[in-house]
């Protein structure tokens, strides 16, 4: 794994990193990647969250806290200058093989500082019982990439004011606020500067791959790519206005929305939003299975059978699906 260092030191808006997974993972096919980045107050949605659900735009635009949408699944973070973010790019088809070994690396590192860390069976890697990094994959053909937080320290009016998790999130933890099931590695180390703590990562994730130095032809080519995140429609996200609407929170996989409009008892279209990962566009691959269908358990259940839903939403069976919709 060859780590990347930045041939220049601008503060950078967060779609610039994001843009700079994609650029990595296209132009060096063969090579895997690790790089680490910080940016000013950001909040990051998920692709298939509605935003006004998930943030609370009015305080981030008060407060001058950019907000971005990633191309990746998952659930809404924070991030500023108290956070180091990592991203992960590779050669893999098996994304969530892929995102078991980047998060066991990760996890692994913290253990070399005498943390009691883990990775759980979804997306976060714990400190104890508690949240210190979350994480998301996105994939592309021949690569996957995986990114995520990591909490040295945070602040406690952004992290409080910034996001609006669900109350179906906050029960499936078995707490009242996002603050109390997250920890932070100043917490457990207060003698460790987040200068050290980044130093130790860049030396134990990478494992003593090579260093790619960007150049400014590379630097270019990503603020190209970066302003895809900045196209028209594309922060707003979905914005279903179905006829019949379904949330439900799945253990293992996260919060599903579906939403249905019908027309003359048949299904005209689907949109899925939340914060479950996928390994492709799952929403586009339902909707389309499903357009022209009777809304009738065994009708629906009859298309949906003849897609593989767990290749597309990891752990989500036709069962499970059927139940959210009806």
């Amino acid at each position: 794994m060859d780590l990347v260092i930045s041939n220049d030191s601008r503060s950078r808006r967060l779609a610039y990193y994001l843009a700079e997974e994609e650029y990595l993972a296209t132009k060096y096919p063969g090579r895997d990647f690790f790089f680490a980045w910080q940016v000013q107050p950001t909040v990051i949605v998920g692709r298939n969250q509605l935003l006004e659900r998930e943030i609370n735009v009015d305080f981030c635009r008060e407060n001058g806290v950019d907000i971005v949408r990633r191309k990746s699944g998952g659930g809404a973070v924070v991030a500023d200058m108290n956070n180091i973010m990592f991203s992960y790019v590779t050669s893999s088809d098996d994304v969530c093989a892929t995102f078991g070994e980047y998060t066991s690396l990760v996890a692994s590192a913290l253990r070399e500082l005498g943390l009691n860390a883990s990775d759980n069976s979804r997306n976060d890697i714990l400190i104890g019982d508690r949240k210190v990094s979350g994480n998301a994959y996105y994939h592309l053909p021949g690569r996957s990439i995986v990114h995520g937080t990591m909490l040295y320290d945070y602040d406690p009016v952004l992290m409080s004011n910034a996001l609006r998790p669900s109350v179906s999130k906050l029960s499936s933890h078995g707490v009242q606020s996002a603050r109390s099931r997250v920890t932070t590695i100043r917490e457990h180390l207060p003698h460790l500067s987040i200068g050290e703590f980044l130093d130790h990562i860049l030396k134990s994730v990478p494992n003593g791959g090579h260093t790619l130095l960007l150049t400014d032809s590379d630097v270019e080519a990503i603020e190209k790519i970066e302003q895809s995140y900045f196209r028209p429609g594309w922060l707003s996200g979905k914005n279903p206005r179905g006829t019949v609407s379904n949330t439900e929170r799945l253990d293992g996989i996260g919060e599903i929305r579906v939403d249905l409009a019908l027309s003359k008892g048949r299904i005209t279209s689907v949109t899925l939003s939340g914060d479950y990962l996928e390994n492709s566009d799952a929403g586009d691959v339902i909707n389309n299975s499903l357009i022209g269908t009777p809304y009738n358990r065994e009708d629906v259940s009859s298309a949906l059978g003849k897609l593989n839903l767990s290749s597309l939403i990891p752990n989500l069976t036709i069962e499970k699906f059927i139940d959210i919709i009806f």
